[in-house]
């Protein structure tokens, strides 16, 4: 398996690039394309996941992991509706980050990327990465591609909330997380839904969203 520890360097970097423009910052207290979320909540909480990555690193290892899609079939977001407690926490907790400021935001992700190198470095391969608000833990390169599932899949959001093109994303980046992003879709919607939507288009379904 592909060490993933450079591609979560690189995915970092795409989140400064995004972070860190000029019509990011106008649009900070502009609604997003996300439903009850402001630009400035939904940049602050894309630009977390490279600080939450650090400070998780860093703690101290968990004695045993589960696998990444059991995570998510566990996860209580991955289900719930727009106005459910864990959403309305989720965005608290971005709006609440957002009030720093742009300048405040894009320099803590810089600190973030500064020191991962030096962080990533220490983590075996075989290393389980606790998620303290989840209770469980995740295998290194498993916790690394869901943070950067995260971080591709809200830049994307971003940009579509301003009204720009995502920078382009390297494929040791972008290979894991649609990996991961299809198999979760194929667990939700199932095996023929999926490869129709992608090679049918006369009996594609209306959705093979993995969330």
């Amino acid at each position: 398996m592909t060490d993933l520890r450079p591609a979560f360097e690189a995915a970092t970097d795409h989140v400064i690039a995004i972070v860190g423009r000029d019509d990011v910052a106008a649009a900070w207290d502009r609604p997003s394309a996300l439903a009850e979320w402001s630009v400035g909540g939904l940049v602050a909480h894309l630009a977390g996941q490279p600080e939450t990555a650090l400070t998780l690193l860093r703690a101290e290892p968990w004695p045993e992991a589960i696998p990444l899609e059991e995570h998510y079939a566990r996860s209580a977001w991955v289900t719930a509706g727009l106005d459910d407690e864990v959403n309305v926490s989720i965005r608290a907790v971005g709006d609440e980050r957002a009030g720093l400021g742009r300048d405040e935001i894009l320099g803590r992700v810089v600190a973030a990327r500064d020191a991962l190198p030096e962080a990533l470095g220490a983590q075996p391969e075989d290393r389980a990465v606790l998620i303290p608000w989840a209770g469980w833990a995740l295998r290194r390169d498993d916790f690394l591609t869901g943070r950067m599932m995260e971080i591709v899949v809200h830049g994307e959001d971003v940009a579509a909330s301003v009204g720009f093109e995502a920078p382009r994303l390297p494929r040791e980046v972008l290979d894991p997380v649609l990996g991961l992003l299809t198999r979760l879709a194929v667990v939700r919607h199932g095996q023929g839904a999926v490869v129709s939507a992608l090679t049918r288009a006369e009996r594609a379904p209306r959705s093979i969203t993995a969330f």
